[in-house]
């Protein structure tokens, strides 16, 4: 299989774990953070601590970001694309706006540099583990050419046609994601003021129509109070916030968002912008001053499957 040179940007909870997969591919990883602490492991595993934009660049001929923001991606890519040329190409990871995203695709396509967006889905455990989901837009013969190196980081691999896509669908699950989590916290405390064990409650939701991927994992954190499912407060009302932009931009009149919106903002302000994404259920836990716990349930998620091949989705 080809080797690549990989410059990495974003050592992020996700990102450190993307890198590290792309490392143990036997790939040339180039790496890049402002805090260079997030980087001391993958150096000690071999890669290679870049000081700058351009010694990255120079070294690499693929250039991955995975940074908190839009306007963080910005600001990286307005002073990297200056030393960007035809050799490169840029795939962006990141969950971002979809108009920013295509505003600076265009900006590499005036100096021929090849981009993909390439946000992934599924959570920190199974971007570990190397079977994340990855949505991927850009143009196919791109695609095409980036794909072993996609397979090394993920399991699920969707293309979605063009730049903008990608984007969109990416807010679009992390909206629903959120909802499900906000969902789950008054079920979970209904089962309680019942009566009903919260062991028991968990497991028949699982075997349930009202199952849901959330529900299998975050559902876990909650109850073991940990809530540490590795995203922060600060990003999923990001994300939320670029779901209702793209709602104000097509005129639809999403009433759940705004609400949902309102919701986690109303956590940030009480908890912090680190705190963990899975304590909104804090705010049902506080207002009725009882605690969702039970026994036996994991402090952090771990995907124990071994790394699946890379797949295309395709349908």
């Amino acid at each position: 299989m080809k080797k690549y040179n990989v410059g990495f940007i974003g050592l992020g909870n996700v990102g450190s774990k993307i890198a590290n997969n792309i490392l143990i591919n036997k790939n040339n990883l180039f790496i890049h953070d402002l805090d260079k602490k997030k980087g001391l492991k993958l150096i000690e595993y071999g890669a290679v601590w870049s000081s700058n934009l351009l010694e990255l660049s120079q070294k690499s001929d693929i250039i991955v970001t995975c940074l908190p923001s839009p306007k963080t991606v910005n600001r990286v890519m307005s002073n990297l694309i200056p030393f960007l040329n035809n050799r490169h190409l840029w795939i962006e990871m990141s969950t971002t706006d979809e108009e920013e995203m295509i505003r600076l695709s265009n900006l590499c396509q005036k100096k021929n540099i090849e981009t993909l967006e390439a946000p992934v889905t599924g959570g920190q455990h199974r971007a570990e583990s190397g079977n994340i989901s990855i949505l991927v837009s850009g143009k196919k013969k791109t695609f095409n050419k980036a794909f072993n190196l996609l397979s090394n980081i993920g399991h699920n691999i969707l293309y979605c046609g063009k730049i903008g896509n990608a984007s969109t669908l990416k807010v679009v699950t992390n909206y629903l994601a959120s909802i499900n989590l906000l969902s789950l916290g008054e079920a979970l405390m209904v089962c309680k003021k019942y009566g009903l064990d919260l062991k028991t409650s968990y497991h028949g939701i699982a075997i349930s129509s009202g199952n849901s991927f959330v529900h299998e994992t975050e559902s876990q954190l909650i109850l073991n109070g940990s809530y540490n499912v590795g995203f922060s407060m600060d990003l999923v009302c990001k994300d939320v916030g670029l779901f209702n932009k793209l709602t104000d931009k097509y005129n639809i009149k999403a009433d759940i968002s705004k609400l949902l919106n309102k919701k986690f903002k109303l956590g940030k302000k009480k908890y912090g912008g680190q705190a963990q994404s899975t304590s909104i259920t804090r705010l049902i836990e506080d207002s009725c001053n009882t605690e969702l716990r039970a026994k036996n349930f994991p402090k952090i998620l771990t995907d124990n499957e071994e790394k699946k091949q890379g797949v295309e989705i395709k349908f």
